[in-house]
């Protein structure tokens, strides 16, 4: 074997050795490099976080109305007032001499209501109050006093009673105070009536206004 030979034979040897050691197998204190793209700033992260799922599309992206909800019934005073109030001491200043008999209270109370425009009504109480004692008048009191009532989501057939029935309800306290004050202001012990059922007397009414007329013979 010539020297030539030998020289050939050499080379290919340590270049065979080179190869080998350029393919190496990664070890752990030399990992390979992750090239995968990171999921935040991938175009398909992004994309899924944006697209819509079917579970969050709301009935405005798709077209549909919200169910309407039924409104509540609702009854509030707007306003109140006096709207008439007349007080009459005819016997003054004798009537207010201390009698040892009790005055005559008479009572009469009336409750009307009136539309005003629309889902606004006027109530009024009527009442009147008188005292005698005797065959002697100590005093006459008239009052109405009324107040605008909003009434909302009442059934057509419920907005009588409630008109005549809760919203005079409500307005008592009020007018039985003007009653107090202005049987005092007279000179005689406060009037304070006695809670009113509204109900019987709106029960009262109607049988009142249903009952048939009477006629001569």
């Amino acid at each position: 074997m010539s020297d030539k030979t030998k020289t050939d034979k050499s080379k290919k040897k340590k270049a065979a050795a080179k190869g080998m050691a350029d393919i190496q197998e990664p070890t752990l204190d030399a990992p390979a490099e992750d090239t995968a793209p990171d999921s935040a700033d991938s175009p398909a992260a992004d994309a899924g976080s944006s697209a819509p799922t079917p579970d969050a599309a709301s009935d405005d992206a798709v077209g549909v109305a919200p169910a309407a909800q039924p409104t509540a019934p609702q009854i509030g005073i707007q306003s109140q007032y006096v709207k008439d109030l007349s007080f009459e001491n005819p016997g003054a200043p004798g009537s207010l001499v201390a009698s040892a008999d009790a005055p005559d209270i008479q009572i009469n109370v009336e409750v009307q209501a009136r539309l005003l425009q629309n889902e606004s009504y006027e109530v009024s109480l009527h009442i009147t109050a008188s005292g005698k004692n005797g065959q002697t008048t100590l005093f006459m009191l008239d009052l109405t006093y009324g107040a605008v009532c909003r009434v909302v989501g009442v059934p057509k057939e419920s907005l009588q009673p409630v008109l005549l029935v809760e919203c005079p309800r409500m307005l008592f306290p009020f007018a039985r105070r003007v009653l107090s004050d202005a049987t005092r202001d007279g000179g005689f012990p406060p009037l304070m009536l006695n809670p009113i059922d509204f109900l019987s007397l709106y029960r009262q009414q109607q049988k009142n206004q249903t009952a048939p007329a009477k006629t001569d013979a």
